[in-house]
């Protein structure tokens, strides 16, 4: 049995007709009309970025129940440039390149030449001082034809030093006007790729006719991160999302269906091993049974999110997300951000000024509204808008559907906040217990102007610390407390919701104790 001789057909193009973006890479998927004749036949599609990740090709042959891919594969072809100068077809930007380019090559030759000619006078006029030197020895005194000849090699070295030193000038401000035009040029424009890739197909058909060819792939160099718009007016918030794609894939993405995925393809798929913890179990000291060490440290309350250090990852919280744009995306290869629209949404929104004093001495505008987009709000920079326009950028955590969210929309100039701590120490000699008192005065003014006449409120809050050992208890004191707080929860946080009239003027007292036995050391 013989095998039929395969066919090769012309090279066809593969455009990308959708795009899955994950964390750190993308999904493209082409599609292409094929006409197959009856036999093997190889096929040639693309161009194709050269990024393409070879294990990754996925071909399918549809619409044709007779054919059968027989073998794929990315092939690569480099095709490096000849250095041509520009036609009447490049840009004049190029042509402009091309032009300091060559002045710069003339420049460089006559700053040799000169150089060249000023050491041959250099020469000259040593071996002239050597002659008067050896001349005046033997009694030859040539006064006239001396001073001629020393007159003409220094006015000879003068002019082209001259010269010299302004085709140096030159050749300096041609480096830097090429520099600029270089990077004006690469802004600009994208220079055609040296490294191809194709797609090669092997297809058996049985029959001739019509097929359809899907190809997917991963390609890196394309990410993306999520961002919002939100517009506080009215008491609603309109809620603009969006995703930020940058790509730098060697090949435009025009018109292509865009979808967004959270999915980390580059994460392993087996578990962690295990390995054995040994515990010890060690019978303390005499020294640790009479002293208890303590000490008070910060620690911030954080939940599950993408990693602190370098480009901050999606939080997607813990699950896949899948988002896809409403409307055919374009995005060039070109490294820079570009946004595409992905939903909106307008929600009612509350309003309130909080105030943390210990943090920062600002009042800030904070809204709280619940996430009406259908999907969950994935973590990422928000651009706020109020009534007076563009007012900064914030930061949105991660909202499921239907929760509950918040968003600072600056400080505010009408407020003013002052904090005062004093602490007092004491010991008791029946319990000994030592006591550590400190009280917290915050002096919060309101400044309004004439067309303001509403009470406005303001959220204050205060920390107190929370103790984790039994040798040491913290107690709030209420009643020496003025106002008594509103609230006061697990994690130390003391809550005042005060209401100021305009010009209004409040002090906050915070009391309270911190209690320690006799052998904790530390406090």
């Amino acid at each position: 049995m013989t095998t039929p001789p395969t066919t090769t057909a012309p090279t066809a193009a593969l455009p990308v007709t959708a795009v899955t973006c994950l964390e750190d890479r993308s999904l493209v998927e082409r599609t292409a009309a094929l006409e197959l004749a009856p036999g093997a036949q190889r096929l040639r599609l693309g161009p194709i970025t050269a990024l393409a990740v070879d294990r990754s090709l996925r071909t399918e042959l549809t619409g044709h129940p007779d054919a059968k891919v027989l073998d794929a594969r990315i092939v690569r072809r480099w095709t490096p440039r000849a250095p041509l100068p520009p036609t009447d077809e490049d840009s004049g930007l190029r042509h402009r390149v091309h032009a300091l380019e060559q002045e710069q090559l003339t420049g460089e030759a006559q700053r040799q030449r000169l150089e060249a000619r000023l050491t041959l006078l250099a020469q000259l006029a040593a071996d002239l001082l050597r002659e008067i030197g050896e001349g005046a020895g033997c009694g030859e005194v040539e006064r006239a034809r001396w001073s001629r000849e020393l007159d003409r090699v220094d006015a000879e070295r003068e002019s082209y030093g001259e010269r010299l030193r302004a085709a140096r000038a030159r050749l300096r401000a041609l480096d830097e006007e090429l520099s600029e035009a270089r990077q004006a040029l690469e802004r600009a424009e994208e220079e055609p790729a040296e490294l191809l890739a194709y797609v090669e197909l092997t297809v058996e058909a049985r029959t001739g006719g019509p097929a359809g060819l899907s190809v997917a792939h991963l390609t890196p160099c394309a990410l993306w991160r999520p961002a919002y718009r939100a517009t506080l007016a009215d008491g609603a918030l309109t809620l603009e999302t969006a995703a930020v794609v940058w790509q730098r894939t060697g090949e435009d993405w025009t018109g292509v269906r865009l979808t967004l995925s959270t999915a980390r393809s580059a994460l392993a798929g087996e578990p962690p091993r295990l390995t054995e913890d040994v515990l010890t179990l060690l019978d303390r000291t005499a020294e640790e049974r009479r002293k208890v060490d303590v000490e008070l440290r910060e620690e911030e309350i954080s939940g599950t999110g993408p990693a602190a250090d370098g480009l901050p990852g999606v939080d997607d919280g813990g699950e896949v997300r899948v988002l896809t744009a409403p409307a055919p995306a374009s995005v060039p290869s070109d490294g820079h951000p570009h946004r595409v629209p992905l939903t909106s949404f307008r929600a009612p929104a509350t309003s309130e000024y909080a105030c943390a004093p210990e943090l920062s001495p600002l009042v800030t505008r904070v809204a709280r509204f619940r996430n009406g987009a259908g999907h969950a709000l994935l973590a990422g920079p928000v651009d706020l808008v109020l009534g007076s326009g563009f007012t900064g950028r914030g930061e949105l955590a991660f909202t499921a559907p239907g929760a509950a969210a918040e968003l600072s929309f600056g400080s505010t100039d009408g407020y003013r906040v002052v904090r005062e701590t004093e602490e007092s120490r004491g010991s008791s000699g029946l319990s000994q217990r030592t006591t550590v008192t400190r009280t917290v005065r915050l002096h919060l003014s309101r400044f309004s102007g004439p067309q303001e006449q509403d009470e406005q409120v303001v959220a204050l809050r205060e920390r107190i610390p929370v103790s984790e050992v039994s040798a040491v208890e913290v107690r709030l004191r209420k009643e020496a407390c003025s106002p008594a707080p509103d609230t006061l929860d697990a994690e130390g946080i003391v809550h005042w919701d005060l209401a100021l009239p305009p010009g209004g003027r409040r002090t906050v007292t915070l009391v309270y104790e911190v209690s320690a036995t006799a052998k904790v050391a530390g406090i």
